[in-house]
């Protein structure tokens, strides 16, 4: 019976001191790790996997059509929300596109004072959720990433959000690429 007491005394002591709470000093240590990691660039879009189908973000980046969007969602800080599991819808811009825009206005956006500005265009062309061709039908409307609507319109057998037609549609692991060639502008 003693012996009982001594082994339950023991696991009692053995259990006190291994699940003894982190201290503040070990929880700031971590907290500042995972604060350097991200300033590190440290992200899912930075995840390398040569074997998965290509993201949102890998697609773009391999288009030569696309470097203007590219250059936009790095300069609005999207590149690792577009580049995670979603899924998402993405109406794309080619760089076509966003040169039909007014003289200046890609460089205005490009600005760090006008972030806020760029992140509300590029989340207009954002839908959570994989929107495929043959679930668009005449007169749907969306509501995108920024709380504001897309309208989609079918004429001639052709699909079009917002009057911009799409002109193809690329499949990603994470959702969606609608190829247009207008720039979606926030009403």
């Amino acid at each position: 019976m003693t012996r009982i007491i001594q082994t339950l005394i023991f696991m009692l002591g053995f259990m006190f001191f291994a699940c003894k709470p982190t201290t503040s000093e070990t929880t700031t240590s971590s907290q500042a790790t995972d604060v350097t990691a991200a300033a590190d660039g440290v992200g899912q879009s930075n995840v390398k996997d040569d074997t998965s189908n290509p993201n949102i973000v890998q697609v773009a980046i391999g288009s030569k059509d696309h470097t203007t969007l590219v250059a936009a969602v790095k300069a609005g800080g999207l590149v690792d929300a577009l580049s995670n599991a979603g899924p998402f819808t993405v109406f794309a811009p080619t760089n076509a596109a966003f040169d039909k825009l007014p003289a200046g206005t890609v460089e205005g956006l490009l600005k760090p004072e006008k972030k806020a500005d760029l992140v509300n265009v590029l989340e207009y062309h954002t839908y959570v959720g994989a929107l495929k061709p043959e679930y668009f039908q005449d007169g749907q409307s969306y509501e995108q990433v920024n709380g504001k609507k897309v309208n989609i319109t079918i004429k001639d057998g052709k699909t079009f959000v917002n009057g911009s037609e799409i002109i193809a549609t690329v499949p990603a692991s994470n959702g969606v690429i609608h190829v247009i060639g207008d720039v979606l502008l926030p009403k």
